[in-house]
């Protein structure tokens, strides 16, 4: 192994330089690799050019190997997220002046309609009953 030095005024430069022998035949030389300081940097930038290159297969693996659990995770969040700006839009809503009472109105005639329409008579309670039944196997599907 050679090492070289140039000194300046205001620059060092480096260089190590490799020479490999044949073993078999003596005096012979091989190959010759010259390394610099900025070899080292450029291992790196390759390295990482790599694995970014890389990457778009990585992330299409990671998510058909985890899509459930990942679509999951994501319903989960952006109900968070619906209940969170529901619940901000109603308390905006509710500091209106006139706005509060008008909803607690609407509530009460939409109960009471509701009573009159279902609850009064046994057969509106049974057409009620037939119809969350019917939305119960459209939901959850029939028994068997």
């Amino acid at each position: 192994m050679t090492q070289a030095n140039f000194s300046d005024d205001t620059q060092t430069i480096t260089e190590v330089v490799t020479v490999d022998l044949v073993s078999d035949q003596p005096g012979v030389i091989t190959t010759m690799t010259s390394e610099t300081p900025g070899s080292q940097s450029q291992d790196i930038k390759d390295q990482i050019l790599t694995i970014l290159s890389e990457l778009p297969a990585y992330l299409s693996t990671f998510f058909v190997e985890y899509q459930k659990p990942l679509v999951t995770i994501g319903l989960i969040l952006a109900g968070a997220i619906s209940i969170k700006v529901t619940l901000g839009v109603l308390d905006a809503l509710n500091d209106v002046p006139l706005v509060a009472p008008f909803f607690e109105l609407i509530g009460i005639g939409y109960t009471g309609w509701f009573v009159y329409r279902y609850l009064l008579n046994a057969t509106s309670r049974k057409e009620l009953l037939t119809e969350i039944d019917s939305l119960k196997e459209q939901v959850v599907g029939q028994d068997s």
